[in-house]
């Protein structure tokens, strides 16, 4: 069934480039090294953009609470870029930010609601981009799970073999519960 909205940015297509072909398109599956830089991505309304310019270096699940209520979903998949290589192209006034007393920034668009990226200096991958909100493959696959002893009770954690922390991976000592195979 093919959906009845048709999603654009300014005067041209949301996610195309000025030469009209999707950024990053048909790279599903291919490596990082195959792959075209910047990759590119945005929000629903095509308000803020952003890029990365190098591979990225890991991506991750978050379990945890507030994760479910920013994203209504059983766990956030985000993907961590190697340090300055992200920054926003357009829309940076239209960004907003919350932070909540014990976590990171959580920036989202003001105009449409979606989550962007989220912003933790504390954490080694201080920077979490949302994966949904990639133009194309972003070339990497989550490879972790973290705070699993909140996942949601209505949809149990699948049997996909990635170490699962009870909490953050970050804190030192931490151990996986469940070691990947």
């Amino acid at each position: 069934m093919r959906s009845s909205h048709t999603e654009t940015r300014g005067t041209g297509t949301f996610g195309s480039r000025a030469d009209g072909a999707l950024a990053n398109a048909g790279q599903r599956g291919q490596n990082p090294g195959a792959m075209r830089f910047p990759l590119a991505g945005g929000c629903n309304c095509g308000a803020v953009r952003y890029e990365v310019s190098e591979p990225l270096v890991r991506a991750s699940y978050c379990h945890c609470k507030r994760c479910q209520r920013r994203t209504g979903t059983a766990a956030s998949a985000q993907a961590h870029p190697a340090p300055g290589t992200f920054r926003i192209v357009a829309g940076r006034e239209k960004l907003r930010m919350w932070k909540p007393p014990d976590g990171g920034e959580k920036w989202f668009c003001g105009e449409c609601g979606s989550a962007i990226y989220g912003s933790n200096p504390s954490h080694p991958e201080s920077i979490g981009i949302r994966m949904g909100t990639f133009d194309g493959d972003p070339g990497v696959r989550p490879t972790v799970r973290q705070y699993v002893v909140y996942a949601a009770a209505w949809e149990p954690l699948p049997d996909d073999g990635l170490p699962r922390f009870p909490e953050s991976r970050h804190v030192p000592g931490a151990r996986p519960i469940r070691p990947a195979p």
